[in-house]
């Protein structure tokens, strides 16, 4: 049996190909169907990888926050998005989400405790395990980068001061702000935390970098050293 095989871009005229179109004319130029179909590349044999993104895209309202709320077998319901497919287009949203967050973050400037908290709120509300992250911060108090140290059990995880420094320095920062959570919801520090902070300040004041706060970070509120005057 034969047939002509829409689907696939390479057998578009020059001008429809969204690769091409890319090249010649800039990504600007590409509407958002265009964008995912390079991602998805042939459509089906009844309509084009362009046509059947824009039947995704049609099914969220041409919303593309709804699309990136779209998981993998969601996307497999539609004729000619396979495993494989699905995956090129989560991977590509939340790439999206994460450039988001991150340019978001760069232009924040953290005085106060209340707004590292909130600067952390998206990497860590909602987990059921311990993890510790670092805020890096410039002279000016911007936020250079939050970087997570590691990840750990319900009760406890690991930081260790040499990959907190190394990492600090790698981003040649002027300031760091640390922060673990407690998935139980307790805000008092365990005298565990307050050795390590102590431990951590002695060593950033030697790399010339100041420790500004240590977070005990939970859903429902949060500890600050530096408010209750324990740095």
């Amino acid at each position: 049996m034969s047939y002509n095989l829409k689907s696939g871009i390479k057998a578009w005229a020059e001008d429809d190909q969204p690769r091409e179109k890319l090249l010649n004319k800039g990504k600007n130029s590409l509407s958002d169907a265009e964008l995912i179909a390079i991602l998805i590349g042939i459509g089906n044999r009844e309509m084009s990888a362009v046509e059947l993104s824009k039947l995704i895209l049609q099914s969220t309202g041409n919303n593309l926050n709804e699309l990136a709320k779209m998981g993998i077998s969601e996307l497999m319901k539609f004729k000619g998005i396979g495993e494989a497919k699905a995956i090129s287009i989560v991977a590509a949203m939340e790439l999206a989400r994460r450039r988001k967050d991150t340019e978001k973050v760069k232009k924040e400037k953290v005085k106060f405790s209340r707004e590292a908290y909130d600067i952390l709120k998206p990497f860590m509300m909602d987990l059921n395990h311990e993890q510790f992250w670092m805020i890096c911060l410039n002279r000016n108090l911007e936020v250079i980068k939050v970087i997570q140290i590691s990840s750990g059990g319900v009760t406890g995880t690991v930081a260790d001061p040499k990959m907190i420094f190394k990492r600090a320095l790698e981003q040649l920062s002027c300031s760091i702000i640390i922060s673990h959570n407690h998935p139980s919801g307790n805000l008092k520090p365990s005298e565990a935390d307050k050795k390590l902070t102590k431990m951590l300040k002695d060593g950033a004041e030697i790399l010339d970098i100041t420790l500004s706060d240590h977070i005990i970070f939970t859903d429902n509120g949060y500890f600050s050293f530096a408010d209750e005057n324990l740095l």
